[in-house]
Order: C-alpha cells, then structure tokens, then sequence
C-alpha cells in the first residue's frame, strides 16, 4: 500500500501550484512629486466620466479661456479630494468582490517519529482536511451588505462630485463679483485722484485746514481700504479655485463669462420637494447604507447558531494501523451566542433609521429656505437697482456741476460716496443672490419637468438661467 504522506503530497502539489499561480504580485507605486500641468491648456477632461447629461455634452476649450461650465467640468475631473472619494470607491468594490469569496479549506497533517527504537514502531501521522460550514451560513446577507455598502460609496462619490460643481460655480462667483467690485472701486479711485491731490496741495500751502480737509481725505482712505479688502478677498477665492481644479497657485486662470444662477417659480421647489428623496445621490446613499446595515443585523442574527466545521481525517499509529473518518466541530452558544453583536447591529440601523429622518426634515427645511430667500433677494433687487441708478444720475449731475465750479468739493464727495456705496451693496447683493441660487441648484440635485419626471441631470436647463 502506498504510503499516505506521499500521496498526501502528490495530490497537494497541483492545488498549490495553482493557488501560487493566482497569487497577487506586488508592484510599487511611487508618491507624487509634486510637478502638476502648468497651463489649463494642457489638462485634459474625459466627458464620458462626468456626473451629469449637461457636462457631458459640453464642450471643453480652454483656450479661449473657462467659462462657468467649463470651471465645473475641470473640478470634477481634477479635484484632488475627489480623487481621494474615487479610492474609497475602489476600497469597497474590493470589499465587495472580497465578501462574495468562499472561504479556503483548512489542511493540518501532523508526523511522529518514534525514539528509542522500540521494535515493531513506525512513524505516526496525522491528516486533516476541514472545512467551516458556519461562513456559508451567513454568506448571503455578508455579500448583500457589501455590494449594498459599496452602493452608498457609489453614491456618496456622485453626491460629492455634485458638491464640487456646486463649489466651483461659488468660487467662479466670487472671483466674478470681487473682479467686478474692484473694477468699481478703481474707477472710483481714478476718480478722486485729482480732488487728492488739490487737497494736498491745498494743505501744504496752508489754505486748508486739516479739519476742512477731512471728507477729502477719508473718502480716499476709505477707497483704498474697500479696495485693499476686496482685493484679498479676490485672492483668496483664486487660492480656492486653484485648490478645487488641483493646479499650482502658478497657473493662471482667464475666466469668461457670466456666473450661474437658477430662479425657480414655487411649483418647481414644491415638485422638487416632493421626489427629491428618489433623486438626490446622498439621500440614496444613506438608503444603501441602511441597508447594508439590515443585511448586517442579518448576517449577525444567523451567526447565533451554532458554527459548524467539518473535516476529513486520515492517520497512522506507531504500530502501523491506518484509520480514516470524519470529524465535526459544534459551537455552543450558552454564554454568547452572538447576542452583543446582534445588539450592536440593531442599535446601528437604528441610528442609521433616524439620521436618514433627521437629514431628510433638514434638507427640506433647507430648500424651502433658500427658495425664499432668493426670492426675497429678487424682488430687493429691483429696489436697490432703481435707488443705485438714481444715485448714479445724481453723480453724473454733480460732475457736470462740479466740473462748472457750481458744486462745492465735499458735497460732490458726499454723492460720490453715496453711489459708491449703492454701486458696491447691489454687487454684493447679486453675489448673495447667485451663491443662494447656486447653494439651491445643489440642494435640490435636479429640478423635475413640468410632466413629474426628472430630466435625469443635476443642473438641468429646465430652471431658467439668469445672467444679471
């Protein structure tokens, strides 16, 4: 009869040829250095990936600089915390694809030798091959929570590349209206340079007193500072927008065009209210979580029966007689029998339940918000436009009178300032209104048709696109 450890090995040897060949190999990934593209023109956007129907059919081209679109195409392509979201993807796919593996039988072979040479003994052995029955068990519901769970990171990266189109409109808004309002503020400034420097003049050759001189001096000052602060505040929201689009502070951006802006009529936000939990990708994520979670409490309520294992059993004693049988392993639960695990997972998906109910009761409270908001930005608009356009005729008008000599210098600095400081309040309000406008787009992830059924995009057309 051929001896069994020879067998044992003959027949292993295939089954761990064969697992070696499927080994994984290991291959290094060396850390970023740091050098990214040093022109827009070189980065490149792959369509086909973006989150929306409307990125996807717009064109990209930057050379004639980056409009609103455009800045929202690049961002989701480029972001760096996007990247990072797209890798905590891949974690959970590979979780998933590692809960639906069955799991690998357990070989055990055990050898004796006999010392002392006593007569008639021969080497001893031992053979096993076991198998865990309880894995199969719970195998179903594990699989089932990991694809749910690799879902929700699915989702959760969907939602987050919403957010970044949301963030880069906000930073191109700011960049938009502080450009704006620098514009206004050098104007102005041009404009009192002459007055300045009289009034200096005037100071040095004693026919002014500093206490007669104060407007003159304050309304420059007070340019210079509005200036200086809109100025850091244009620096700051281009630090962002070069953070966002994962480009060097180096890079330099020329942005075109008006910023975004929806202006939903109370029908649109009711309807959008109304489906929004079938369409926004962070409400479904949570949906996917929760139950991943159910699939859990499940895996966890089928772990309390008892673990079976079972085996084969090959052996030899030391006086040459072989054996072979079975063997089976039973767990007993007396003492835990799973149950604090199932306690866990129970209380989970109940934490799970009232996050998706608190985070639903906030959004809609949010969206409700911001549609009133906005509105109310809209119709204050209209009257701080018509004030800003009266003050702008009466500064036309004190030019032309100071210009004849018929107007005093401090009165014609008195209505400067106040059209300066209409013209800067109506930017400001407009930048207040589209970041409300752009914080509502994000809010709501699609505004529904007419007909009840969702366009399928994130910032569809079917709002109308205001450009004031």
């Amino acid at each position: 009869m051929p001896d069994f450890p020879a067998q044992l090995l003959r027949l292993s040897l295939p089954f761990a040829f064969a697992a070696l060949a499927g080994c994984a190999t290991f291959h290094p990934l060396p850390l970023d250095s740091g050098s990214g593209a040093r022109r827009v023109t070189d980065l490149k956007v792959p369509a086909a990936s973006l989150p929306t129907p409307a990125l996807r059919a717009y064109p990209f081209n930057p050379a004639n600089g980056l409009d609103v679109t455009e800045v929202a195409m690049l961002a989701v392509a480029n972001d760096p915390q996007l990247q990072a979201q797209r890798d905590a993807a891949g974690i959970a796919h590979a979780q998933a694809y590692a809960a639906g593996l069955l799991p690998d039988p357990q070989l055990s072979y055990e050898h004796d030798h006999p010392t002392g040479h006593p007569t008639g003994a021969t080497d001893s052995y031992t053979a096993g091959l076991t198998f865990n029955l309880g894995d199969l068990v719970t195998r179903s519901a594990r699989v089932q929570a990991a694809r749910a769970g690799a879902r929700e990171v699915d989702l959760d990266l969907l939602w987050g590349e919403w957010q970044t189109i949301a963030q880069a409109r906000t930073l191109f808004d700011r960049v938009y209206f502080f450009g704006q309002q620098i514009a206004r503020l050098e104007h102005e400034q041009a404009a009192l340079a002459p007055v300045q420097a009289a009034i200096t003049r005037a100071l040095q050759a004693g026919d002014l007193t500093y206490a007669s001189a104060s407007a003159g001096l304050n309304a420059a000052s007070d340019v210079t500072n509005q200036l200086g602060d809109a100025q850091r505040q244009l620096n700051l929201a281009e630090h962002d927008l070069h953070g966002l689009l994962g480009l060097d502070a180096g890079v330099p951006l020329h942005l075109t065009g008006a910023p975004f802006s929806v202006d939903p009529d109370p029908t649109e936000v009711q309807r959008a209210l109304t489906d929004m939990p079938q369409r926004r990708p962070d409400l479904l994520a949570l949906k996917a979580g929760y139950h991943a979670q159910d699939e859990k409490l499940c895996a966890a309520i089928l772990a309390q029966f008892p673990a079976i294992t079972v085996g084969f059993v090959k052996a030899r004693d030391n006086s040459n007689i072989s054996s072979a049988g079975f063997s089976i392993g039973l767990s007993l639960p007396l003492f835990d029998g799973n149950r604090g695990n199932i306690a866990i997972e129970r209380a989970t998906r109940q934490q799970l339940h009232d996050q998706y109910s608190a985070r639903l009761l906030t959004d809609r409270n949010d969206v409700q918000r911001l549609a009133a908001d906005l509105a109310s930005d809209r119709a204050q608009r209209q009257a701080l436009a018509l004030h800003a356009a009266q003050l702008a005729r009466a500064r036309t008008a004190a030019q032309a009178s100071y210009a004849a000599g018929n107007l005093d210098w401090p009165t014609w600095l008195a209505i400067r300032a106040s059209s300066l400081a209409a013209d800067t309040a109506l930017l400001t309000l407009d930048q207040n209104t589209h970041e409300a406008a752009i914080a509502l787009d994000a809010l709501v992830g699609n505004w529904p048709s007419t007909h009840g059924v969702a366009s399928g995009s994130a910032h569809t057309a079917s709002c109308r696109d205001c450009r004031s």
